[in-house]
């Protein structure tokens, strides 16, 4: 591939065929790639997975290959004995988000538990879940809802769920690469502490 690359614009220096630069300027871009949607891209992926590793290598970034999910990610290289410059941001969730995320997380992994290869939510039941979660005294309900449907709206963009009608979602195996087991543990118990905390000013 790299021996006699083809010229594919004025002054073009590059080394990879232009199937191949399209995933690798695709990974830069997105957050994942995901074999089921993008399966011609996948395909290339695995065929030149060596060479797109090092090109991301150059740029202190590692490649995350998920076989038995189908999923392709970056992720930042970070060292204590190496200055590395960092390129890849990372873009916090908000308090909705997060509330959204390890409900659509939960969901996922108790109905997977349970045998299910799909896993849907309605956009009702992750309101409710995720408004239980807010100061039940603040009566600017709808500002809430607001907040959680947007939340729903980003991680859909994301590609953790799908939309298959009207408020219906099916949720996605990257909710699993984007919430750990140990971090749903942890965010899990740090919201069950913040329902105590309430409990506790409410009834002095």
């Amino acid at each position: 591939m790299e021996e006699d690359p083809a010229e594919l614009f004025a002054g073009d220096s590059g080394t990879l065929d232009a199937d191949v630069r399209r995933v690798l300027v695709r990974l830069l871009q997105r957050r994942f790639l995901v074999a089921d949607r993008n399966r011609a891209q996948w395909r290339t992926l695995l065929e030149n997975q060596q060479v797109i590793e090092s090109r991301l290598h150059d740029l202190f970034v590692h490649l995350v290959v998920d076989h038995d999910r189908g999923i392709a990610y970056k992720r930042q290289v970070r060292s204590a004995e190496l200055d590395v410059p960092v390129l890849l941001r990372d873009d916090a969730y908000s308090r909705a988000e997060t509330l959204v995320l390890v409900h659509l997380r939960t969901v996922f992994q108790r109905e997977r538990g349970a045998g299910e290869t799909s896993v849907r939510v309605d956009v009702e039941e992750i309101e409710q879940t995720a408004l239980t979660y807010f100061d039940p005294d603040d009566t600017n309900v709808a500002s809430h809802q607001r907040e959680i449907r947007a939340a729903v709206a980003r991680l859909a963009k994301e590609g953790l769920i799908e939309e298959e009608s009207e408020g219906r979602f099916r949720v996605t195996p990257l909710v699993e690469v984007v919430l750990s087991n140990e971090r749903l543990s942890e965010l899990r118990a740090w919201l069950a502490e913040q329902v105590r905390v309430a409990a506790g000013e409410d009834v002095r």
